[in-house]
């Protein structure tokens, strides 16, 4: 049952409790997905379960493989990464093994009893050892942005320009700006108002000219353009007399003190801060980050918090539009970084997110303790609410205030007052615009074991083996194989070389006054990829080094290596020789070529053998890849699309089976409307089963469709003694929600990207358009060639 909803990209978040009774009454509490585009918060004391719902959302998500980028003030999500299906006490015992020496437990017995419990607690809410299989087999990561404690986050990139879509829109790009400024400030201790403070005014003027330009900037080059602006006036004054020199050295050395502490060194190791690298792997499959920020200072976590949603927004840019949800941002605790009142860096983009994510399948989910933590802007475009219990009657209040207009009418407030005051542990009050009524509900059991709060250790613990690779190193990706040097190592060196005085020679001495120096051909070469009829007109530019032995017969530019320099890569190294230098032998393939014309032909016609753009494509749907898309990406937008395509699938069952259970429930309500008066009563229910069969679809109900079938079975001894008529409608209801249930079924199947075959194939640059900018023999030392990037 629970894998159709999942199929169907709805969210199980527990069972329905009736508000009477306050019991549950055993019938699945579901959403829609596609609700969460307009984002959603979580509101309740602690111990209310708020971070137990928080948890189960986000691996409901998981389970439709949707990303989730989690902010984690708390230190409490990391849980996320406690699963075993095998239910192993030994696997247990790392994380129950401070609860059970508080207890006076023996850490295994105790772990023994936890897994039982927690195998037993996910069976009672239908969930078997296969889901939670599933969602362990997706990719979690802790990042620990300023410590080495998790996965370290490289920040170097922070003022990197934005993309054009941020670039091209006025008030997106003031909005961008103003909050990469105020962030930066804070992590200097500097509260500036935007109109007034001179400190904000002069970064905000020196990162916006060079984002113009085209630049990025790094927090080094920052401090620079401090000091030496790139402007000498600052609106109509003179930049001396608004910032004098001596206040701007001030100003500089505040950010020097920063990065030159050496506690800073950690927020420039790591990842780079890549947001569609942390939400999907190279197959396209759903990630889960975790950004742990509890160790930071106040400061450092709002400079965190504030760069990580301007990356987001960057990224979120670059997207197409999407109606269903493509990624949950998900923050913890919002206290303090969203408040009502004050504008902390924080807020603005938060509130940009808010207004705009919608239109690209992105949904927001902000956890607190109380309504008073949020931005009464921002309350306008939330949603879905889940409020649990509450700590004093004033925080209800605000509560139901902070609901507005979204309360209705007196009578409902004060329903939902009186709901909210008798909230036991774990049950949530849920309003919301993609449902007809108010509801109660049990969170159900999560597949993560929730410990509590991460210790340093326990991130350190669980991120070991993840640090140990290379992307989380921050290592780049293998250079080509080095071409063997045995035969240079013993090679005759002289004073002097032979050569054409058509050869460009260019210099890298190394670092230790090394007098040896071994050839190498470099060379810088233009590609251009030209297809008409998909849109294709690009350029790729390729800096290529071939070590030379001083024996070859032919060139091997096979054996070159790619370097990182692509735009003009030998231009800046020195045309004369250091002093007293000795030189390799030359091949003589290369040092009669005159001009280097037969090594840039045979550059050119190995890039024509080898080089190609390689895209992909499906055939249903119909799609290809854009030029230099992976095919994780790729992977990506078809799952988008066919996300789209299984929405509007359901829409089109939704409103072909509307006509059919209205016309079956008006034909009920007409045949039992000559009932006596006590089988009448059973009319309601009647119905209520008819409308359960499509109340998922229909946002009636969040009730099971298979508990439908279940009702009218057990309610069908009551009317055993009517009209036969009666009966045969009732049973066409039941069999209207199995019949339902399977092309439902088969829609999931028909849009089920792992039934997708992507093709790959390649379009090659025609001869007449790969280039050789520049060659040159470049002349290197050992020590040399180990620094040149490859």
């Amino acid at each position: 049952m629970v894998e159709l909803y999942e199929k169907l990209g709805l969210f199980y978040l527990g069972l329905d409790v009736d508000k009477a009774s306050m019991e549950p009454t055993g019938d699945l509490t579901l959403l829609k997905n596609t609700g969460f585009t307009t984002h959603a918060a979580i509101i309740g004391m602690t111990g209310s379960g708020k971070t137990g719902l928080g948890i189960g959302l986000i691996e409901e998500a998981a389970m439709d493989n949707i990303p989730s980028i989690v902010i984690d003030p708390k230190g409490d999500m990391g849980n996320l990464l406690l699963t075993d299906p095998g239910f192993s006490p030994q696997n247990f015992r790392p994380w129950v093994a401070d609860e059970a020496r508080s207890k006076g437990k023996q850490p295994l017995a105790y772990a023994k009893q936890v897994a039982a419990m927690w195998q037993k607690g996910l069976e009672s809410h239908q969930q078997d050892s296969s889901r939670v299989e599933k969602f362990a087999g997706v990719e979690k990561t802790i990042y620990t942005p300023g410590s080495s404690a998790g996965v370290s986050v490289n920040i170097l990139s922070s003022l990197d320009a934005p993309p054009a879509g941020i670039m091209e829109d006025s008030d997106l790009f003031a909005a961008y700006l103003t909050s990469t400024v105020s962030s930066l400030l804070s992590l200097v201790g500097i509260e500036a108002a935007p109109v007034e403070s001179r400190e904000y005014i002069l970064l905000a003027e020196i990162i916006s000219t060079a984002w113009i330009a085209g630049e990025n900037l790094g927090i080094e080059e920052l401090i620079g353009h401090i000091i030496s602006p790139a402007f000498r006036k600052i609106g109509v004054l003179p930049l001396d007399s608004f910032y004098p020199g001596n206040d701007r050295f001030q100003l500089a050395s505040r950010f020097n003190a920063i990065i030159a502490s050496p506690t800073f060194k950690a927020w420039l190791e790591g990842e780079t801060l890549d947001i569609q690298r942390m939400l999907y792997d190279e197959q396209g499959k759903a990630r889960i980050a975790i950004f742990s920020i509890a160790h930071l200072s106040d400061d450092e976590r709002m400079f965190f918090v504030t760069l990580l949603l301007n990356k987001y927004i960057a990224w979120m840019r670059r997207q197409s539009g999407s109606s269903s949800l493509k990624t949950l941002l998900y923050m913890d605790e919002i206290f303090g970084f969203f408040p009502p009142v004050g504008n902390p860096p924080s807020k603005e983009p938060m509130l940009l997110l808010l207004k705009q994510a919608r239109a690209f399948g992105v949904g927001i989910i902000l956890s607190t303790q109380n309504p008073v933590d949020l931005d009464y802007k921002g309350l306008a475009n939330i949603g879905t609410w889940f409020i649990g219990r509450l700590q004093t009657r004033q925080d209800i209040a605000r509560v139901i205030d902070g609901l507005g207009s979204k309360s209705g009418s007196a009578n409902e407030k004060k329903e939902i007052g009186a709901l909210l005051a008798n909230l036991g542990k774990r049950v949530f009050f849920l309003k919301s615009a993609h449902l007809d009524d108010n509801s109660l509900f049990t969170t159900r059991w999560v597949m993560s074991y929730l410990k509590g709060p991460m210790t340093r250790d326990d991130i350190s613990t669980l991120m070991a083996d993840r640090k140990a690779r290379p992307e989380a190193a921050g290592e780049m990706e293998a250079p080509a194989p080095q071409r063997p040097a045995g035969r240079q190592r013993h090679a005759d060196f002289s004073t002097w070389v032979s050569l054409d005085k058509s050869i460009p020679q260019l210099f890298r001495p190394g670092l230790g006054g090394e007098t040896d120096f071994r050839p190498s051909l470099v060379a810088h070469l233009q590609l251009h990829y030209f297809n008409q009829p998909r849109g294709i007109d690009i350029d790729e530019s390729i800096c290529l080094s071939l070590p030379l032995s001083g024996d070859e017969i032919g060139l091997e530019w096979e054996q070159a290596n790619k370097l990182e320099e692509t735009r003009d890569c030998i231009g800046q190294l020195p045309t004369t020789p250091p002093s007293d230098i000795r030189y390799a032998p030359v091949p003589d393939i290369v040092a009669q070529d005159r001009n280097l014309s037969r090594a840039s032909r045979d550059l050119r016609e190995w890039a024509y053998r080898t080089h190609k753009l390689d895209l992909y494509r499906t055939r249903s749907p119909k799609m290809e890849s854009r030029p230099n898309e992976t095919l994780g990406d790729f992977r990506v937008r078809i799952n988008d699309a066919l996300s789209d395509a299984r929405e509007a699938g359901i829409q089109k069952l939704k409103e072909r089976y509307a006509k059919r259970e209205k016309t079956l429930l008006d034909r009920l309500d007409r045949a039992m409307a000559s009932l006596e008066k006590e089988k009448s009563d059973s009319t309601g229910s009647y119905i209520k089963a008819g409308i359960t069969v499509l109340g998922v679809l229909f946002g009636k109900s969040r009730a099971s469709i298979g508990t439908a079938g279940t009702r009218i079975l057990k309610e069908r001894g009551d009317i055993s003694r009517a009209e036969e008529r009666v009966q045969k409608i009732h049973k066409d209801i039941e069999e209207l929600g199995f019949e339902l249930e399977e092309k439902l079924d088969e829609l999931a199947e028909r849009f089920n990207i792992e039934d997708i075959e992507i093709e790959e194939f390649a379009i090659k640059p025609r001869k007449s358009d790969i280039g050789v900018d520049r060659i040159a023999l470049v002349w290197r030392t050992d020590s040399s060639a180990r620094l040149t990037p490859s």
